[in-house]
């Protein structure tokens, strides 16, 4: 059966969250990354407000480290106008492997999103061009003019990420924003019962077999994973 058009209101957000912010330390050592305090508010919040301003309604937080200080905050997600649930890790198994450990609670297709990454995008055009390419998954690219990150992404002609590179930056020329749409397809390859990483297996995989597509991104993402770009961050988000 064909499917409908995807709309917000119908897509599940799944955010990644179980990180342990090392390099946020002392920090992180009584709270989640996710949960660290931008301007009095919890970073995740922001992106939640976001998610809801844009029309999203179901979320799944993907977590681990000190995951109750994240989910006493949340809870149900009613206060919020969402519904969230959780999908808690054991261990702590990659960014590929947290979404294998959830894949009972995943819907098909679901938007992903790092927790430590704020990309104020239109998620409802984004979603609207996965659906419309057709491939196994979507990822949102900058093209890095002020050189936020090292770049680690091509893209071809036809809009397809052609390479996917974190070690070597020289010949890329976008770098990956923080923000995709997957089908389950994409979970079902990954390998149970160890660590994986959607950066170093999942993702080159992707682009091996032409699946990953790119979504050009004008807005810049902020991030949060060192003190500089936590400082950097908190002037800008609001």
């Amino acid at each position: 059966m064909a499917e409908g058009p995807l709309t917000a209101a119908s897509v599940q957000v799944a955010i990644l969250a179980g990180g342990l912010g090392t390099r946020l330390k002392p920090l992180t050592e009584t709270i989640p990354k996710p949960m660290v305090a931008i301007n009095g508010k919890p970073f995740l919040e922001y992106q939640l407000e976001w998610l809801h301003r844009c029309g999203f309604r179901r979320i799944l937080l993907l977590t681990g480290y000190l995951s109750d200080a994240i989910k006493d905050h949340f809870q149900d997600g009613r206060r919020f106008d969402l519904s969230i649930d959780y999908s808690v890790e054991a261990t702590p198994l990659g960014t590929a492997g947290a979404l294998k450990w959830a894949e009972p609670r995943l819907d098909d297709p679901f938007v992903l999103l790092n927790g430590d990454t704020y990309l104020a995008i239109d998620y409802r055009a984004m979603i609207a061009r996965f659906q419309q390419a057709g491939n196994a998954a979507l990822m949102a690219v900058y093209a890095n003019a002020d050189g936020i990150a090292p770049n680690n992404v091509n893209v071809s002609p036809e809009g397809l990420v052609s390479r996917y590179d974190k070690s070597r930056s020289a010949g890329l020329t976008h770098v990956d924003a923080g923000a995709y749409v997957f089908r389950k397809q994409v979970v079902d390859g990954i390998p149970s019962g160890r660590a994986c990483s959607l950066e170093g297996e999942i993702f080159p995989s992707l682009v091996a077999t032409r699946e990953l597509g790119a979504y050009p991104v004008h807005d810049r993402y902020y991030d949060i994973g060192t003190f500089e770009r936590l400082a950097f961050a908190a002037q800008v988000i609001r």
